[in-house]
This record gives C-alpha cells, sequence and structure tokens, in this order.
C-alpha cells in the first residue's frame, strides 16, 4: 500500500509543480481554504484562519471560535462572513476588533462577558451587511450604539438593559426580529415607532408598567408576559393587520384596565392572559384558535365572550380553551356552548 501510494505522489508531482501549487500543502497548511469553497490557499494575504479558531475548507466563510476559552476578539479575516465567538469569557469588542472584518453578515456574540462601557462606539461602523447581531446573555445595561442599519436579527435578552431610547433603534428599517426578554426595561417611549419592518417583538420579563407606545404595524408576534402591566391602552392592537401572536401571561392585568373588545380583531390566532387578575372573560373574535385565561379569577363562564350570536351558521373557531385555576366549575359551562364551541377540542376548566 506504502508503495503503491509514493507511486501515485511520484506520479502527481510533476503535474501540480507544473501548475504551481503543493500537492501536501494541506498537510501542513491546516486551515487551508478555497475561494470556490475549498481551493484557496492559507498563505493568501489576508485569508489565514487564526490559530485559536477553525475556518473548514468545505465553508472558507465561516470562522468558528466558539467555547474555546477566549478573553479578546481573534484576528478576523476581510473574507469572512459567519462569525461564531459565542461561550467564551470575552469582555471587550474595541473599535480595532472588527475593522477588517467588513464582509460580516452574522455575528454571534452570546454568552460572554461583555458590559455596554467596552463595546466601542464605532465597532460595527464598517459593517454594513450585517444581518444578524447576538449578544444575549452578557453583562449589557444599554444597546450599544450605532448598530448597522442592515440588521435583521437582533438579540439583547438576559441582560441588564434598563431602558431603551428612541436612538437606539433609530433608522433600523429592516430589524423583522427583536429580543429584548428578560432585562431590566422600565421604559421604551416612542423606540418602537421607527421598526417599520419588526414582525417579533419578546419584551417579557422586564419592568414594565405599561405597553410601549407607537407598535410597528408589521408585528405578527407580540410577547410581553412576565411583567407589570396592568392595564391597555384604548385601540393599542388597533392597525396591528397583521398581529396573531400576543402573550400577556404573568402581568396584573384587570378587567378595568381592559376597554372592551380589545381582543376582538380578526386574525389573532393566540391568546395567553392567564395568571393574570381577571374576572370576567373578555371578548375574543369569533376567528381565535388558542385562548388561555388560567390562574385568572373569573367567576362566570359567558358565552357571550366568544359568541355573540349562536346558531348553525354563527360559531367561534377556538380549538383550545383554558380556564382551569378560576373561580369556575365544569357546571358553569352552559349547554349552548357545544354550538357555539363546536371546534374547540380541548376546554379546560
Amino acid at each position: 500500500m506504502r508503495l503503491e501510494t509514493v507511486i501515485l505522489l511520484s506520479a502527481l508531482l510533476p503535474l501540480c509543480l507544473s501548475h504551481g501549487w503543493d500537492p501536501l500543502a494541506w498537510l501542513f497548511h491546516r486551515h487551508g481554504q478555497a475561494q470556490q469553497f475549498g481551493f484557496l490557499r492559507a498563505d493568501t494575504v489576508g485569508w489565514a484562519c487564526p490559530d485559536e479558531c477553525d475556518c473548514p475548507p468545505t465553508f472558507p466563510i465561516a470562522m468558528y471560535c466558539e467555547g474555546r476559552g477566549l478573553t479578546a476578539v481573534p484576528s478576523i479575516p476581510s473574507h469572512i462572513k459567519y462569525l461564531y465567538l459565542q461561550n467564551n469569557a470575552i469582555s471587550a469588542v474595541p473599535d480595532a476588533a472588527l475593522v477588517n472584518a467588513t464582509s460580516l453578515v452574522w455575528l454571534m456574540l452570546h454568552h460572554n462577558q461583555l458590559t455596554s462601557d467596552a463595546i466601542g462606539k464605532e465597532v460595527t461602523e464598517k459593517l454594513v451587511g450585517l444581518e444578524r447581531l447576538f449578544l444575549h446573555h452578557n453583562n449589557l445595561t444599554s444597546i450599544p450604539p450605532n448598530l448597522p442599519r442592515s440588521l435583521r436579527d437582533l438579540r439583547l435578552d438576559h441582560n441588564r438593559i434598563e431602558k431603551v431610547i428612541p436612538t437606539d433603534l433609530e433608522g433600523m428599517d429592516n430589524l423583522t426580529i427583536l429580543h429584548l426578554h428578560d432585562n431590566e426595561v422600565t421604559d421604551m417611549a416612542t423606540s418602537l415607532k421607527a421598526l417599520k419592518s419588526l414582525t417579533l417583538l419578546d419584551i417579557s420579563n422586564n419592568k414594565l408598567i405599561k405597553v410601549p407606545d407607537a407598535l410597528p404595524e408589521h408585528l405578527h408576534q407580540f410577547y410581553m408576559e412576565f411583567n407589570s402591566i396592568d392595564s391597555l391602552p384604548e385601540g393599542f392592537l388597533g392597525g396591528l393587520a397583521q398581529l396573531q401572536y400576543i402573550r400577556m401571561s404573568h402581568n396584573l392585568l384587570k378587567d378595568k384596565g381592559i376597554p372592551s373588545n380589545t381582543f376582538n380583531i380578526t386574525g389573532l390566532v393566540e391568546l395567553d392572559l392567564s395568571f393574570n387578575k381577571l374576572e370576567r372573560i373578555p371578548t375574543v373574535s369569533t376567528t381565535l384558535q388558542h385562548l388561555y385565561l388560567q390562574a385568572n379569577q373569573i367567576k362566570e363562564f359567558s358565552l357571550g365572550s366568544f359568541c355573540p350570536v349562536v346558531d348553525v351558521t354563527n360559531f367561534s373557531r377556538l380549538q383550545t380553551l383554558r380556564l382551569d385555576g378560576n373561580e369556575i366549575s365544569q357546571e358553569d359551562i352552559p349547554s349552548e356552548s357545544a354550538l357555539c364551541l363546536r371546534w374547540a377540542s380541548s376546554i379546560q376548566i
């Protein structure tokens, strides 16, 4: 077998050398890369992969540095588009750290030790094509300044952010996903107004006492669980024609704090108001499919909350209804409910 290998290499050597490349180069250059996913030489200027990271020859535009015990951002070749730096001990990202990384599309920095004052104010200035920025599970107290306007997915959850001001998110017309849950946010002012493309907003588990003003009109999913909200503004869902999922469990909502017909909007698929202080079932649209009201103080099963008219042609599309942990029992369900809630596969009392 060894003799056959030597013969084969001997036959290939003149051909390889005539084309100007070393057939054994891959043995000595662990991070050899190619311009066409596997054929770029590692000694090409500006393309060398740092020793503490991996740049697979089969996907040379990605650099994997996760879970390496890094305390600083390594040198980043200019061609890298996908950078994975999560699960390290990086405590700072100075302005110079990403100066060469002008091609970045994804930047993963979650699960590190970053603080707000240790992130350079101009660190992302040249990242004009960045679409995903993951900074969750760090020690940030504010949103980093001057974030790229190209961002589509921004994850800032599990930090210590206290306030969000309009300039933090100004000009982010392309942002579609924003995770701010598990922070210490008390106020968001009108910071969401500029997010014209936002479809998913998660601000759960913060210290909010009111719903943010001027919600983006294209919201599809809106999560506000585990806050201290006790009332909702009149018509706060007006104009949100694409909204399908609302979760407001574990708040302080009371009947008097919810204007009539707040949730009676066509298009809503799921509504979670569990673990609040409601005494009545709010009026919902007949098109709603999933309603969670468990662990409230509801004392009456009002069929009119689901069906304003009960007959063969008028009925609710509700499939899931949870009312367990309230002050009603199975005997409180009126007989007409079988006609109104004919699609319900699960009713828990």
